[in-house]
């Protein structure tokens, strides 16, 4: 259904009043902060990217005095360390670190929120632990298909001819019929004057698409979480998510049972909208909500409004 009603801020500006690493092996460490109420609803939020970390403003899209809010940054990226690593990195130790950062908190079950790549996570992670999920909020879906990934590095040309032109072109042009090689040998190249403006054009076309009107600031700052991030999301792009094909949506049947809402901008172009379709056609007891007029980015005021009303609801949910 449609979202209508009026728009919402976030909730106020908070401080975590708990900070921590966790050790999950093959030499990762995350960090995670914990907010909000310490008695309340355990909620985790999961961060896109992959890569990108967690941000202030994350804590935002949850009442303070109703729920407990976990953030975490997954492996490489933020302040987990090493970061940008891609060693023992993929969606399957990635879903285990939020089940051993589950038990490290000593959580039962929590609301669990995730946004683009952060949606891909956590359907796999209900998938996997269904029984650890009191509700899911998912925004963004990106199921990380062939077609998904095909129509992010190849098929936006046709919307965004211009950016794609800049992106394709950092590359020779023999190089460009598998982009994503070409950037993947100048991303692990150890020179800084082949990785760094890899990296930037490479984040520069993520962030640009994201949404549907040109963003006033830099969309990709020269520096350490630049390369994180563009390292990480060409590493799951090479290994097509680390997902066989169709994979979450198999997984789906594993927790049918769960309450969930399905958040999608009408004219998101990093993740088209059929992905949604095709998830509340095998969710259909989530309700979808999709947002006219917005994309893909929790910048879109209608996004947000969603996100918090979709947290709301399931605040007091037994």
């Amino acid at each position: 259904m449609p979202d209508t009603s009026p728009s919402r801020d976030l909730y106020p500006a908070i401080e975590p009043h708990e900070t921590g690493t966790l050790p999950v092996g093959d030499g990762h460490t995350l960090y995670y902060e914990v907010s909000g109420n310490p008695k309340g609803k355990p909620a985790l939020f999961l961060h896109g990217g992959p890569g990108s970390g967690t941000q202030p403003l994350q804590r935002r899209f949850f009442d303070p005095k109703r729920y407990r809010i976990v953030l975490f940054d997954q492996r490489g990226a933020g302040q987990s360390t090493p970061p940008g690593s891609l060693e023992a990195n993929t969606t399957q130790h990635l879903v285990a670190d939020i089940e051993a950062l589950r038990r490290h908190l000593g959580i039962a079950r929590w609301v669990v929120l995730g946004g683009s790549w952060g949606s891909t996570l956590a359907l796999a992670y209900a998938g996997a632990h269904p029984e650890a999920c009191t509700a899911l909020v998912v925004r963004g879906i990106w199921l990380g298909r062939k077609r998904d990934i095909d129509w992010w590095i190849y098929g936006l040309n046709r919307i965004y001819p211009d950016y794609w032109e800049e992106f394709a072109g950092h590359l020779h042009p023999w190089e460009r019929d598998d982009i994503v090689e070409g950037y993947a040998r100048r991303l692990l190249d150890p020179d800084p004057k082949v990785h760094m403006p890899a990296a930037i054009a490479w984040r520069a076309f993520d962030q640009r698409v994201s949404t549907l009107l040109p963003q006033p600031s830099d969309p990709a700052p020269p520096g350490p979480r630049t390369l994180a991030v563009s390292r990480i999301e060409n590493h799951y792009v090479r290994n097509l998510a680390f997902l066989g094909e169709g994979e979450l949506l198999r997984g789906v049947g594993r927790f049918r049972q769960v309450p969930g809402v399905i958040i999608h901008g009408r004219y998101d172009m990093i993740a088209p909208i059929d992905g949604a379709f095709a998830l509340a056609r095998a969710w259909p007891e989530a309700e979808l909500v999709l947002v006219e007029g917005e994309s893909h980015s929790t910048s879109d005021p209608g996004i947000r409004q969603a996100m918090l009303e979709a947290a709301d609801r399931f605040a007091d949910l037994a």
